[in-house]
């Protein structure tokens, strides 16, 4: 779904577009997906696609992903992705404070799937149709230099995930301009922004609590594998003790109160069977 509103004059969007901002051709595009495919490091794949989606007007990005909202909120914001490359005063702003659940286009990219120019914010703004939050959200990001671009709503791969990311236009471009240039590239930037998005949620990600410690994981990967608590000891070379205190402290860290709950919650987070980034392999046990 792409819910950019058609232009009754489709010459005055050729004739707007800003020639010189995009430096993208569709062969760089194929490359750059290509790269994000065979990323082993969430650093590496975000990097390579910031700077793909640079090359199309949009500087600076925001991206978010749960697997365990609840209706149209993201649950908890500790188990939650976010990354960007906006300012530290943006982050902030925006992700600390949960600034970014008031805004117009979260309420969209939390209900659709697809592609949306900000021109929806402003059209159902003038219609009437956004809520007092989302009123002093839109002047707030105006504030912060968060004036043009498009949002996109990722199908969801469960009931309960959901990603979606922000882009921003390089200062100077207004919404006009940022909609001819999605007419002209919009299908490359969703390729691009799809992959990375694929990809980032397939990487082992930090989240906002204290990571699982070698061990911790260990013992959870044998629970999945269904071994007791006597086997794992066994595997270990550790006490039975041992064992439940490496289970204790990964349920601590991960706020279950259940091993099952964890062993659950540490593979939708991608922390257990991790693939050594420099190998490629599963990381050995110490």
């Amino acid at each position: 779904m792409n819910a950019k509103p058609e232009s009754s004059d489709s010459s005055a969007v050729v004739s707007n577009y800003p020639e010189g901002v995009v430096t993208a051709t569709p062969q760089a595009a194929i490359e750059t997906v290509t790269k994000i495919a065979n990323c082993t490091k969430i650093e590496d794949a975000w990097a390579l696609g910031v700077d793909a989606l640079r090359q199309f007007g949009f500087d600076q990005i925001n991206y978010g992903f749960t697997r365990f909202r609840h209706a149209n909120a993201i649950g908890d914001p500790a188990d939650a992705l976010f990354l960007t490359n906006h300012d530290a005063a943006h982050v902030k702003a925006y992700f600390e404070s949960g600034f970014f659940s008031r805004t117009p286009m979260f309420r969209w990219v939390s209900e659709n799937v697809g592609a949306c120019s900000w021109r929806w914010a402003h059209e159902q703004r003038a219609a009437g149709n956004l809520t007092e939050s989302e009123l002093r959200a839109m002047d707030e990001n105006w504030k912060l230099g968060v004036r043009a671009g498009y949002s996109i709503g990722f199908a969801p791969t469960s009931a309960r995930s959901k990603g979606a990311m922000g882009l921003t236009a390089r200062a100077g471009l207004d919404q006009d301009q940022v909609d001819a240039i999605w007419d002209r590239h919009g299908d490359q930037v969703l390729a691009v922004a799809n992959l990375m998005h694929l990809k980032l949620t397939q990487l082992p990600y930090p989240v906002q609590r204290r990571p699982l410690t070698e061990r911790q994981r260990e013992a959870l990967e044998w629970v999945a594998d269904g071994k007791t608590t006597q086997d794992i000891a066994m595997l270990m070379e550790i006490s039975t003790a041992m064992v439940e205190k490496h289970l204790r402290l990964a349920r601590d860290a991960l706020s279950v109160e259940t091993t099952a709950h964890a062993v659950a919650k540490a593979s939708f987070l991608n922390q257990i069977f991790v693939i050594d980034p420099e190998t490629g392999l599963e990381k050995p046990d110490p």
